[in-house]
């Protein structure tokens, strides 16, 4: 494609300016015009002309250069179909001459032209000799080689990632064959010939990348047969090529993870790898970070590829379990370890098998060592000076990543309790514990603790390892109770002794003796003035109230007392949390006693609220009106009494006497939704809890949810309404159908209000509403079908659902497609929900349900196919796609021959240009025989492949502008 020097120049021109300004000091809104022009240029037939005569330019800057590099891969990749066929070898070799000239660099272009050449090779089926040709034109002198090895490393990439190139599945599958397993044996010689070349060769990364690269296309053995493996490993020695090395022998292990297939090959491996052990010592003494990451990697993945094996053959693979532990052991600064923690896991998975039981016992003392390093590694820095209360010099982002790191050792604690038993890792814990205090308690103070951190590290090692112990165990944890409530007020031991009390609960359940000296250790953590010791209290409470609230229940006056003494001092999260502890002691009451006992709890917090809603005359006092509703509602999901369907329950007895004032909160605050939203799922639990028993409230509950949607349009009382029309459903137990009948009813009310709404807002001010009102659709089409579908107002619903599909949230966008594709389902025999009759057969959906669902989409079903196509050709977020797609089938197994018509007239409006002849005609071809063979699920594919390449080459932005955006880059070469 050779281009005219005078028009060249003219035509590149615009884009210099727009780069340009893409790069200098300039406007936001005159950047913003660029990026605009140059993103419609890269999707324009003008840009290959443009960018081929801007890189043939020896004027052009390296930014440009790499600009129309980047550009002409796209057009490669999305717009080939722009180019006849027959010019298709004179872009070849328009390609072949450009990389010819950046064969010295900048390599990021050379690179770029790479994949170029790459993609083109992939196109052009009638390219046979690519690999000859490549090589023919840029000759084997060593200058030319580094371009050679680029060419080569990106060739198997973009094979890979053929699906964006406009070719069938066969012709992939066939090209593919063609350009990698063809010509592997050639690619190994070409390597080997590399790497002899010169004194540097052997360790130039750029080889190493190649080999790693072409791994999955050349059978291992051949490779760890060759010389390359030799280079492999040698260059793990030069600090140039550690990092490639090491990249390159973690891809060989990947390709080794069959064991059984490849066995010969791991027997050549294995010696080689365990030689490397003495660099895990070099390193750790040499400081190199860097090194001893790579390092650890290198064993880690080692033995997660070959952990089958270290299960079976325990003693000829002990040497690659000793590297990964010496690599744990010698991580002081605790950077390189969490490449461990997988490895660990996964022999842990076979160990813990019957088989391996003989493995399992061969490695324990490797588990053991294992549990003394990570409880040493759990403790916190000791900075120098003895500062505690800055122990990491205000990096909070390290901080944070040593509290995330320990969770992660705790995981690792669990795995070996299950190695090597719960009571040898809590003896361990509860060794150190004691070595601690025959040291330094008496030394102690509460406002000094000597080497706290040695205390701190087996606390949080037993709070770790919780889960795993029974409530039954009888030797650590009745010697270690009595040590851990004499824990010093130290912020930090403190809270772990705390917290490692509350992981314990269900044990303490049932040794009760231990009871009252840890909860009054508890309750004595809300005086501390540590903020983190009470959230601490606070949870641990919730804990022990939930798991000994049969010890508890004949204390709930006293707890009430201490209740109403801490809560309003408590900050939120917390208060939830003592609220749920006391509420499940409130639940362990007899049902004579849950009336008297849920008032007795929740009228001073009623009291406290009306106050609250009476003074709430700024934001802040409004949310402390929603957070105290908060915790009515936590009473409301725990307690929850056994009462038989002819008896009146208690706790709905109490609901009655709150609820005119929840409601007068509700009428007060219609334009504060956080208030709402908490009054609503107050409403809603009291359906989930006492399910039918609400049916005394029921006329005023739904009274009070229609008239605060109305008033409000918030989405949370469509969420309540949902409750309802789910629990009082037709054929539901206890439920008469006139209740039935007037639930349906209000739920009609409801979706009135909404279309007023819709009407009056744009759907993009109402994303939740439209959200929360189709998922009640889903439960309403699910429970009342037969009302539901001949409804005079499921026409209106389906348009709702037109206007919706216009969003581009993925929530209301999710809840609008599956209520579309329920629907479409009850154009079948066999709808959702459908149960079994007593004989065993499905219940079939009845023919005038079918008929009327079937001329509901004939009536609007172009309409949805518009939406759905333009939706996930231009606007609909990724995670909407399958939801879409989905819909579409269901059309296409309701009416597939006019779905047919319709998506080729929706193709027909797409903007000129961006769909060529032969792809809407491959598109149709497609569909059609679908269609007559029947297979109708492989057409959800087939749209998805269509509109995603349209999206890719004409909505989603090309490569190349988000560097011009940001700043210069380097371009060596």
């Amino acid at each position: 494609m050779a281009t005219n020097g005078a028009a060249a120049q003219e035509a590149f021109a615009p884009v210099l300016t727009a780069l340009a300004t893409m790069q200098g000091n300039v406007s936001r809104s005159q950047k913003a015009q660029a990026h605009e022009f140059l993103e419609k240029f890269q999707k324009s037939p003008e840009a290959w002309t443009t960018t081929i005569a801007l890189l043939q330019s020896t004027d052009a800057s390296p930014e440009s250069k790499l600009f129309s590099a980047t550009t002409l891969k796209g057009k490669i990749t999305y717009d080939i179909e722009q180019l006849p066929r027959e010019t298709l070898p004179a872009l070849r070799d328009s390609l072949l001459s450009l990389l010819t000239s950046y064969r010295a660099g900048p390599r990021p272009v050379r690179i770029q032209l790479c994949v170029c050449l790459a993609n083109l090779a992939i196109f052009m089926l009638e390219w046979k000799n690519v690999l000859q040709t490549i090589v023919a034109t840029l000759g084997t002198e060593a200058e030319n080689l580094s371009c050679i090895l680029d060419f080569l490393r990106v060739l198997p990439e973009e094979v890979t990632e053929g699906r964006k190139i406009h070719l069938t599945e066969d012709e992939l599958a066939q090209r593919t064959k063609e350009l990698l397993e063809d010509n592997a044996g050639q690619v190994l010689n070409l390597l080997g010939q590399y790497s002899q070349s010169s004194e540097s060769a052997a360790t130039n990364p750029q080889l190493l990348e190649c080999i790693t690269s072409w791994l999955r296309e050349v059978p291992i053995s051949d490779i760890v047969q060759s010389p390359l493996l030799d280079i492999v490993v040698n260059a793990l020695s030069v600090d140039d090529s550690f990092e490639s090395a090491v990249e390159c022998m973690c891809a060989i292990f990947k390709e080794t993870r069959d064991v059984d297939e490849t066995l010969g090959v791991i027997q050549t491996l294995y010696p080689r790898v365990v030689a490397l052990r003495p660099k895990i010592a070099q390193a750790a003494e040499e400081e190199d970070l860097e090194m001893f990451k790579g390092v650890t990697r290198l064993f880690a993945e080692a033995g997660e590829a070959w952990v089958v094996l270290i299960a079976r053959l325990p003693s000829q693979f002990r040497g690659l379990v000793e590297a990964v532990l010496e690599c744990a052991a010698r991580d002081k600064d605790r950077e390189s370890i969490s490449l461990t923690f997988l490895f660990w896991y996964e022999l842990k998975q076979y160990l813990t098998l019957e088989k391996y039981i003989q493995a399992r016992m061969e490695y324990a003392d490797i588990y053991s060592k294992l549990v003394d390093i990570m409880v040493k590694h759990l403790e916190f820095p000791r900075p120098e000076g003895g500062n505690d209360t800055d122990l990491f010099d205000g990096d909070r982002e390290q901080e944070e990543k040593f509290r995330q790191f320990r969770h992660q050792m705790g995981d690792v604690l669990k795995d070996c309790c299950e190695v090597i038993g719960v009571t040898e890792c809590l003896g361990k814990a509860f060794q150190l514990i004691q070595q601690w205090v025959s040291k330094y308690a008496s030394q102690a103070t509460d406002t000094n603790v000597p080497h706290w951190q040695e205390l701190e590290a087996p606390l949080f090692s037993m709070r770790a390892m919780g889960r795993m112990v029974s409530s039954e165990e009888s030797h650590v944890l009745p010697q270690v109770m009595p040590l851990l409530v004499q824990i010093p007020s130290h912020e930090k031991v403190r809270f772990q002794a705390i917290m490692a009390l509350a992981r314990y609960t269900e044990w303490t359940a049932e040794h009760p003796e231990f009871l009252e000296s840890q909860l009054q250790y508890i309750i004595a953590g809300f005086q501390h003035p540590s903020k983190e010791v009470v959230r601490a209290s606070a949870l641990a409470l919730r804990y022990f109230c939930n798991d000994c609230k049969d010890l508890l229940k004949d204390h709930v006056t006293q707890l009430q007392s201490f209740y109403e003494s801490v809560i309003d001092k408590l900050p939120t999260a917390s208060q939830e949390e003592v609220t749920e502890g006391v509420a499940s002691v409130v639940s362990a009451q007899p049902v004579d006693k849950v009336y008297q006992t849920f008032k007795l709890y929740c009228d001073p917090l009623m009291t406290r609220l009306m106050h609250l809603a009476n003074h709430a005359h700024d934001e802040k006092g409004k949310l402390a009106v929603a957070d105290h509703l908060q915790l009515i509602t936590i009473f409301v999901q725990w307690v929850q009494p056994y009462v038989s369907p002819s008896e009146a329950n208690p706790a709905v007895k109490y609901c009655q006497e709150i609820f005119p004032v929840l409601a007068t909160i509700s009428d007060n605050f219609t334009t504060f939704p956080p208030i709402l939203e908490r009054v609503c799922r107050c409403w809603r639990h009291m359906v989930l809890s006492y399910r039918t028993a609400i049916s005394p409230m029921l006329p005023a509950l739904a009274d009070k949810l229609a008239s605060g949607f109305a008033a409000s349009k918030q989405g949370c009382f469509l969420w309540a309404t949902d409750s309802i029309v789910r629990e009082f459903a037709e054929g539901a137990e206890f439920v008469d159908q006139t209740t039935t009948d007037a639930i349906f009813q209000f739920f009609e009310q409801q979706a009135v209000t909404f279309f007023r709404a819709l009407n009056d807002l744009p759907p993009e001010d109402l994303p939740d509403v439209i959200e929360d009102f189709f998922r009640l659709l889903i439960d309403a089409l699910l429970y009342y079908p037969y009302k539901f579908i001949p409804s005079a107002l499921t026409t209106h619903i389906l348009s709702a659902a037109l206007t919706a599909l216009t969003l581009q949230q993925v929530e209301p966008l999710a809840a609008t497609l599956h209520f579309l594709r329920d629907l479409l389902a009850y154009g079948s025999e066999t709808p959702p929900g459908s149960s079994f009759d007593t004989a065993g057969s499905t219940t079939t959906n009845p023919p005038e349900i079918r008929a009327a669902v079937k001329q509901l989409f004939l009536a609007h079903g172009d309409e949805m196919v518009k939406r759905l196509l333009t939706g996930m050709m231009f606007h609909f977020p990724k995670d909407s796609i399958p939801d879409a797609s989905g819909a579409l089938l269901g059309l296409f197994e309701l009416l597939p021959t006019e779905v047919a018509i319709w998506i080729k007239q929706t193709v027909e409006l797409l903007p000129q240009g961006s769909v060529s002849p032969q792809e809407t005609e491959r598109l149709m071809n497609g569909i059609s025989q679908r269609i007559q063979s029947g297979e109708l699920r492989k057409l959800r594919v087939l749209i998805q492949d269509f509109t995603t390449s349209y999206r890719r080459r004409n909505v989603a932005p090309r490569e190349g502008l988000g560097r011009l955006a940001a700043s210069r880059f380097s371009y060596s070469g």
